[in-house]
């Protein structure tokens, strides 16, 4: 959003995981396939998927649900259509399979949005029945104090139009917005500030805060109930502090050291509702593998009911 860790070992599973657990299917023969894993609610953003995604929509969804995730996060929206297809055909399809659209991500770019077309963009993800649209990135060249400040100010009045169809606009950070510009570090002396917290909540990818030498639960506490979406993805690493954006150390949830149970402990603080699955990296080309092991991880260990 290059391959390091392709040259560690990919299929690291966290102890607490199902070691050499790959189940692909319901009929799976494992301990992993007794278990509900959609009762857990684990979530996915497809722009894990996205190569899969243009070869064949329905057949990538089945092997998600097949998987047993629950929830999905969009990342593809083009003249009025999701994945090429209509707001209700993309729904169907979806539900039919046993899942739920929740999220979307939809760029508003630096050089701003008419209302008209924030409206058009609303009514579609309402369409769609999500119940979040989100703001998922700022170009390099448009990482400047002037600029961030009037792309906020635009997407508060987006966050506004689409509060008035019932959806709540989001902000997904990276690693960058926590970089020192001259005394200013931009997501705390920029974007919580001037961003209105009833219009727009942060959705947090825990990778790239923890890669930017944050720690989310200390975020969370000094930002109370701001933060109602979670990105979840691990990294093998952890490095000091950097502000480029590489993606070669992605690793599936709890195969790598970032303590979730720790940060999960804290969802109330920060106002979680629903955590997506993330991988920038597509698995270092096995996508489909990284992510049983993400949702083995999670319903067998992270998210396991006591």
């Amino acid at each position: 959003m290059k391959t390091s860790q392709n040259r560690r070992d990919f299929f690291k599973v966290s102890a607490a995981g199902a070691l050499g657990i790959m189940a692909f299917g319901p009929m799976a023969c494992s301990p992993a396939a007794t278990v509900d894993r959609k009762s857990f609610g684990v979530g996915l953003q497809l722009y894990t998927i996205r190569d899969a995604m243009a070869a064949d929509v329905k057949g990538s969804l089945q092997k998600l649900s097949d998987m047993g995730y629950k929830n999905l996060e969009l990342a593809d929206y083009s003249n009025g259509k999701f994945y090429g297809y209509t707001p209700a055909e993309f729904k169907k399809m979806v539900n039919d399979m046993g899942m739920e659209i929740l999220s979307s991500h939809t760029s508003v770019e630096a050089e701003g949005i008419t209302m008209e077309s924030a409206q058009k963009m609303a009514d579609d993800h309402a369409e769609l029945g999500v119940k979040y649209c989100v703001q998922p990135w700022v170009e390099e060249k448009d990482r400047n104090i002037e600029t961030y400040k009037r792309m906020i100010a635009d997407w508060n009045e987006v966050g506004r139009i689409m509060k008035n169809v019932g959806i709540q606009f989001a902000y997904h950070n990276h690693n960058f917005e926590f970089e020192n510009m001259d005394g200013v570090v931009p997501y705390f002396d920029i974007f919580m500030p001037e961003m209105d917290a009833d219009l727009i909540t942060m959705e947090i990818d825990l990778f790239w805060a923890t890669k930017a030498g944050q720690d989310p639960v200390e975020i969370f506490n000094k930002y109370p109930g701001r933060f109602q979406l979670f990105h979840l993805k691990d990294m093998y690493t952890q490095e000091a502090p950097f502000f480029d954006v590489i993606k070669d150390d992605v690793a599936p949830v709890g195969a790598g050291v970032i303590d979730f149970k720790r940060i999960l402990a804290a969802a109330d603080v920060a106002g979680m509702k629903h955590h997506f699955v993330e991988d920038d990296n597509q698995g270092n080309g096995k996508p489909f593998e990284a992510l049983e092991i993400s949702i083995n991880n999670l319903t067998t260990d992270i998210l396991k009911k006591a």
